[in-house]
């Protein structure tokens, strides 16, 4: 049996020998980088478990002539474990701007520039969006090796409908600025959105990212997915309130996915109900008063709003 690999970002990878010396790793033989894409490739890197990585990837860092990531210090442990010795180059949110230019250069001079993150698919709540659109907007080549996923992985363990999702990366830090967020969350699922919905969240803000989850969504399941393909992977399952309830006293660790159940259909209100209740405001108070209200009571958007209220005064008009 392979053993299981993993490190966490920022700590040093395992080095102690297998219980067994005949399950010890050996770094596979890559394929050739014939049929391999050119360009800009962007290559998913395990979430934990080293074995996860796949011998197209190998391939494409063996073949590139620079590999770009968030931390060399991650990203060379992974290229040590698989014989990469292509140059590191590092491009985070920090400096993915002032980094771009240099590496257009590099893919008009006909370069392989391959692009990880330090642990799942490059641009999902990591950077290189700014660089793949500028690439793309010069007709540069961008091409891609899939892999794993921590937001997918965690939606399919959590036991939630799988489609339709919504994926959120990671809410606001902040706590007003979370609530406002979820505010207009909830808004859009008042207007017809019906989805299972994944974030991100650090493990010291997981306690108070579930309780105001609970107090925004309501008793909806939900399911915190944590250290995913590693030794201590853990999915707990329930109420958003139970799961905060828990975590309030049991801390979280490690790399973590949440993901929470749809919307109840019959809560988001008909169109209807909105109808009735702009009638109701407008028959005694003025357009903007009664838009105001109306968007205060439901926290449907204020133009979507405001568009029926013009709607129903035209109807009036014409009746």
């Amino acid at each position: 049996m392979q053993p299981m690999l993993e490190w966490r970002r920022g700590e040093r990878m395992p080095d102690e020998p297998c219980d067994n010396p005949s399950d010890e790793p050996t770094v596979g033989t890559a394929a050739p980088a014939v049929g391999l894409p050119d360009g800009l490739v962007l290559v998913s890197t395990p979430i934990g478990n080293l074995a996860d990585f796949s011998p197209r990837a190998v391939a494409v860092l063996r073949a590139a002539d620079t590999v770009l990531c968030e931390d060399t210090r991650v990203t060379a442990r992974l290229c040590t474990a698989h014989a990469v010795t292509a140059p590191l180059l590092a491009l985070h949110e920090h400096n993915e701007d002032a980094r771009i230019p240099q590496v257009l250069r590099m893919l008009r001079e006909g370069r392989r520039v391959a692009l990880v993150s330090d642990a799942g698919t490059p641009l999902v709540s990591d950077p290189g969006y700014r660089l793949v659109r500028a690439a793309l907007a010069e007709g540069l080549p961008v091409g891609a090796v899939p892999g794993a996923n921590a937001a997918l992985l965690g939606l399919t363990l959590s036991g939630l409908p799988p489609h339709p999702f919504l994926f959120l990366g990671f809410l606001p830090p902040k706590q007003a600025a979370r609530r406002a967020a979820l505010a207009r969350l909830r808004a859009a699922e008042r207007a017809g959105l019906g989805a299972t919905l994944l974030l991100y969240e650090a493990p010291h803000r997981l306690a108070e990212t579930l309780a105001d989850l609970a107090e925004q969504l309501g008793p909806r399941p939900a399911a915190v997915a944590r250290e995913l393909t590693k030794r201590f992977e853990e999915v707990r399952r329930g109420t958003l309130a139970e799961l905060a309830a828990h975590y309030a006293t049991e801390p979280a660790r490690g790399e973590i996915t949440v993901a929470i159940g749809p919307a109840p259909e019959e809560d988001a209100p008909a169109g209807e109900d909105l109808d009735a209740r702009l009638r109701a405001v407008l028959a005694t108070h003025s357009l903007k008063e009664a838009v105001a209200a109306v968007t205060a009571e439901t926290g449907l958007a204020r133009r979507v709003v405001y568009a029926r209220a013009l709607a129903l005064g035209r109807e009036t008009e014409s009746g």
